[in-house]
This record gives C-alpha cells, structure tokens and sequence, in this order.
C-alpha cells in the first residue's frame, strides 16, 4: 500500500482570507464584507459545510440572506478558485491550494467524514489535445487511517 504524503502545510484561516483577498484584488473582483464573511465560515469550518448551514451562521450578522444570496456568494468563491463544491456531501470546503490554480481531489472517509484535499495536477497528464478542461472533481471514498486503527 502507498502512502501519499502532503506537498505543504494547511494555511490558517486568516492566511487563507489573506489570499482570497490578493486574488480579488489581482482579478480586480469585489470582495464585499458578505462574501468576506462567507469565505471566513468556510475557511474557519472544521470539515465540508453545506450552503444552508452557513446560511444559519450569517443571519446573526447580515439580518436574515435568502439562499440565492449565499448561492450566489458561493458561485463567486468558487469561481475564483477558492472554495470547492464536494459533490457528494453538497457542501463547501475553503481551497489550501489557491494560488496554485490545480484539479482538486478529495479523499473522503465513510465513517467520521473527514476529509483531505490534494492537487490531482499530476494525475491530470493526458488530457486530449485541443480538450480545455473547465471543472474536474475527484472524490474518493474510504476509511482514513484514524478510523482503521
């Protein structure tokens, strides 16, 4: 059995807000104080967080945002890379790798539901030539070391 090992260390939350805001601000996008706020619950979240579950988290703040308002901040923090959609869960996770633009992939454990990310980039070699790839998700279902022991 191989062993993968991590290529880096996880970014804290507030090193991950500070490159969302650096992409933002290279992108000229706008970083408004609800999708700041939206970015920050993914990034400080211990696992996948679904979009109603952030809902919940931003009435405190922000009165009381309909969905399509978190949706849409979602499709904007996914667009730019980072966050990613875990397809199965339907939930979000902030991206650890954000400045180096790869293909995400997910390795998911069935008991605990944890979850690691990884750059997929070198299993991504033999793409068709003339094929521009414009979003590829990888997900892997298993048990993680802790819940084998």
């Amino acid at each position: 059995m191989t062993t993968c090992k991590h290529e880096h260390e996880h970014k804290t939350p507030e090193q991950l807000l500070a490159i969302a805001q650096q992409i933002c601000d290279q992108q000229s996008r706008r970083f408004t104080k609800l999708r700041e706020h939206v970015f920050t619950l993914i990034a400080k979240s211990k696992g996948p967080i679904k979009a109603y579950d952030l809902l919940d988290q931003l009435r405190p703040e922000f009165g009381s945002p309909k969905p399509p308002t978190v949706y849409r901040a979602l499709d904007f923090l996914s667009g730019l890379g980072l966050i990613h959609r875990v397809e199965a869960l339907n939930a979000y996770i902030a991206c650890d790798h954000s400045l180096g633009g790869h293909v995400a992939e997910f390795f998911i454990c069935e008991k605990c539901e944890s979850l690691e990310e990884r750059s997929a980039n070198d299993h991504i070699d033999c793409v068709p030539d003339g094929f521009e790839i414009h979003r590829s998700v990888i997900e892997h279902y298993g048990i993680c070391n802790n819940c084998a022991a």
